[in-house]
């Protein structure tokens, strides 16, 4: 696929991927790579993007990128970090400041007639997010734009196509920050906005029938979003070569099993649904930790899903639903910036025993990028728009060890959390919500007798991308009515807890 347009050299900074999804919704791609890593096509780029970083340029662990084949060579942008590496080894100065400058800042001097800031005036809102300054500016420098508190908040380097900033144009707070990097990739780089769903669709199923011509293809579908579109990608590509195996491990929604059947039916998929709840609950007994509760269930699956890829004669690939933030999740710069964040279970997590290829058509995408070119499919709107669920499934949502019947209690009580999110029009405003059984009984009153039940935690998150959320108000009258049917309708349970917590420092789910 050659779209390799943008290259983002990552020096740890927290906003890096959404650099990379702001560059995306300009319909132009990118990739992200340690500043330490630079890909050896690097002629393939149009343009080069440094990102900010929580290290200092005056301080004992400098990340020095190797940029003799970019600067002077190709466009680039630094940004925070990457504008003070400039300022800082070509002769300019840059010191501690004396506030730490952090948040809303307002430019108060942008350069007339300056193509890098076109369409941005004076008074525009811009995101501050540092503790050095940049004092004085490099050999060749020329400012750009200044705000009160910060002189140097642009520049560029005359003779060069390159210029920096000490603000974050690719976050939200940055009000002009989309208009700016239109400025420097479309009109200064000259980088084509030809990164499109239905581009993605064509190039990809091209790309899926070359790699995969005639041999078939396993997939395990979840429901979710990533492997159902994955699916449909596969399916275009190869028909009746795909196999897809759902299976159901005792731990889904209720009746998540049939209804999401049904729906795979009416894509044309080929489907085969898995009944194996029995022997996931048999593994899960006494387990009371979370990850060894994560490990049997993971096993499990590996087992189920091997057992079923052997009924199929001669197959050569296991499809997986992987999408770009695994990706960058699992891949840590030896000796860079960040270390790796966690292990992801799409990644390289395959057991020795299924000798089987691996293709991941979704690698290169971010998730609301899967739901766009699951829309340019015409998939189901209800299928792309459903929240993520995790693997592992209601088994970290009960807290303690899993039994049947305290699967039973919390499906329940997930349905009717579920149903009145969907049927109050507030479903499509929450980005995931779930209730969690906790391991505590508590006394109540029904009727005239006293009970000593079960208590659950509703959780609701709004997020862009699940990597940071924030707990969503929903009304209180909303809330009213769901505990009072909770507790009316759903036998063993007496007291419904709503959790207002953050990520971070609290997870979405609660294990």
């Amino acid at each position: 696929m050659q779209h390799n347009n943008v290259l983002i050299l990552d020096f740890g900074s927290q906003y890096t991927q959404l650099i990379a999804r702001r560059v995306r919704e300009l319909n132009i791609y990118c990739e992200i790579h340690p500043f330490n890593k630079i890909p050896n096509n690097i002629e393939d780029f149009k343009a080069v993007i440094l990102s900010g970083s929580p290290n200092s340029v005056r301080g004992e662990a400098v990340l020095h990128p190797d940029l003799a084949e970019i600067r002077v060579k190709k466009p680039l942008l630094a940004v925070c970090y990457g504008a003070q590496y400039l300022a800082h080894f070509s002769g300019g100065e840059v010191a501690p400041s004396n506030t730490r400058e952090y948040g809303r800042a307002n430019l108060s001097f942008v350069k007339d007639q300056e193509p890098f800031l076109n369409n941005i005036k004076t008074g525009s809102q811009v995101w501050m997010s540092h503790s050095d300054t940049i004092k004085q500016l490099p050999e060749n420098g020329m400012l750009l734009a200044s705000t009160h508190d910060v002189e140097n908040a642009a520049y560029k380097i005359e003779g060069e196509q390159t210029y920096a900033i000490q603000f974050h144009p690719e976050v939200y707070h940055t009000t002009d920050g989309k208009q700016l990097l239109e400025n420097f990739l479309v009109h200064i780089a000259g980088v084509n906005q030809d990164w499109t769903p239905q581009s993605f669709v064509e190039e990809t199923v091209e790309e899926l029938k070359e790699k995969l011509g005639n041999d078939k293809v396993v997939l395990g579908l979840s429901g979710g979003v990533d492997s159902s579109v994955a699916a449909m990608l596969l399916h275009k590509a190869i028909g009746k070569n795909l196999y897809c195996i759902f299976v159901n491990n005792g731990l889904l929604r209720k009746n998540e099993f049939h209804d999401v059947l049904e729906q795979y039916k009416g894509m044309g998929l080929n489907v085969k649904g898995v009944d194996a709840s029995a022997r996931f609950l048999d593994a899960l007994a006494g387990l009371s930790d979370p990850e060894q509760k994560r490990k049997a269930i993971g096993r499990v699956f590996i087992e189920v899903f091997d057992d079923e890829a052997h009924e199929i004669t001669d197959v050569k690939w296991l499809a997986q639903g992987t999408i770009y933030p695994d990706v960058i999740e699992s891949v840590s710069a030896t000796g860079g910036p960040s270390a790796t964040i966690k292990s992801h279970h799409n990644v390289g997590g395959l057991p020795d025993f299924m000798k089987l290829k691996v293709v991941e058509p979704l690698k290169a995408l971010f998730k609301d990028e899967v739901r766009r070119v699951g829309a340019s499919m015409d998939m189901d709107k209800m299928l792309l728009g459903r929240h993520p669920f995790p693997g592992p499934g209601l088994a970290i949502r009960i807290l303690g060890d899993i039994t049947a019947e305290k699967v039973r209690i919390l499906q329940e009580v997930d349905a009717i959390f579920i149903g009145n999110l969907k049927k109050y029009d507030l479903y499509d405003s929450v980005w995931q919500a779930g209730a969690i059984l906790l391991p505590v009984n508590s006394v109540g009153v029904m009727g005239d007798e006293r009970t000593y039940e079960k208590c659950v935690a509703l959780r609701a998150v709004e997020s862009t991308d699940g990597m940071t959320a924030d707990w969503v108000n929903l009304p209180y009258e909303f809330l009213q009515k769901t505990s009072n049917e909770i507790i009316n309708k759903v036998k063993g349970v007496n007291r419904v807890v709503y959790d207002i917590s953050s990520k971070p420092p609290a997870t979405i789910e609660w294990e």
